[in-house]
């Protein structure tokens, strides 16, 4: 089974539900749990454990003056701009090539090869004998992480629980992350920015046909609008996690607060069990 931990917006608490989550379960089962959040993976700070590290590379194209005639076939077939031909030169953007391969079959004079470029690592690190962390991350400066999320998510394949835990928003690499998911558990807040942002979000799942529920963290027992927005949208909320001092004490020093209050791991379980139901899965 493989399940996405999403949210419209940052700071609803994606992450810190996701490393709760998946070490309850693990308690009785074994479970990966993979960062997907590329550009700012934190789960690794709430788990102590030794890792190896991994290249992700992506292809891209390599010119060879020497035969090439300056014809700018592939300059007018790049869609991103990342080749500009001139009439003695060509310039190559890398940071714009999204490694179609296009440019390199297009080329009538075969003057187009590919090298592999680096653009980012996966880590794996065994958190104990039954929770596994793998991690994508980007490297500083690179601005396309979608090969780095495939990669993690390859990582974690053949595993018979994955939890994904997806960058904040509705762009390009959360939809990576969501696609081919048996579900999708998505984190809310009670604010009107969370509220926006949860109906993007929903809209999302919706078209990709996954199913959903949704997670309300820091309730303030005010969550009427949250609540009748689910309704509205076929959205049923699994839990509500609150605005809780204690809670909020154990985070702030990287702690997971399923550890230290016991119960919540029984909650976060019964979610899991849940989900199956919903999915046809086996808990």
């Amino acid at each position: 089974m493989k399940i996405v931990v999403a949210s419209g917006k940052g700071g609803t608490g994606k992450s810190t539900f996701s490393a709760n989550f998946a070490w309850s379960i693990s308690r009785g089962r074994d479970v990966v749990l993979v960062d997907c959040d590329v550009e700012e993976p934190n789960l690794h700070l709430f788990f102590s454990a030794g890792k190896s590290e991994s290249g992700v590379t992506m292809p891209i194209p390599v010119f060879d003056t020497g035969k090439c005639d300056f014809c700018g076939k592939c300059g007018e077939f790049c869609r991103y701009g990342a080749i500009a031909v001139l009439p003695e030169k060509i310039m190559f953007f890398d940071d714009l090539c999204h490694s179609c391969g296009g440019c390199r079959i297009i080329c009538p004079k075969e003057a187009i090869s590919e090298t592999e470029r680096v653009i980012g690592k996966v880590w794996d690190a065994p958190v104990d004998e039954h929770l596994r962390l793998i991690t994508g991350v980007l490297d500083e400066g690179e601005p396309n992480g979608i090969p780095v999320i495939k990669a993690a998510k390859e990582a974690a394949e053949g595993n018979d629980l994955v939890i994904y835990d997806a960058s904040p928003g509705t762009a390009c690499p959360v939809i990576e992350t969501i696609e081919g998911s048996d579900y999708v558990v998505l984190v809310t807040e009670s604010t009107p920015f969370g509220l926006h942002d949860l109906r993007l979000a929903a809209e999302v799942v919706r078209k990709l046909c996954i199913p959903a529920g949704v997670v309300i963290n820091r309730s303030d027992g005010e969550d009427d609008e949250t609540e009748a927005f689910c309704r509205e949208a076929g959205l049923d909320i699994h839990m509500k996690i609150p605005f809780d001092r204690e809670i909020a004490r154990l985070q702030s020093r990287g702690d997971l607060f399923s550890v230290a209050m016991p119960e919540w791991q029984e909650r976060f379980f019964e979610l899991f069990e849940d989900i199956c139901i919903r999915t046809g899965g086996a808990p």
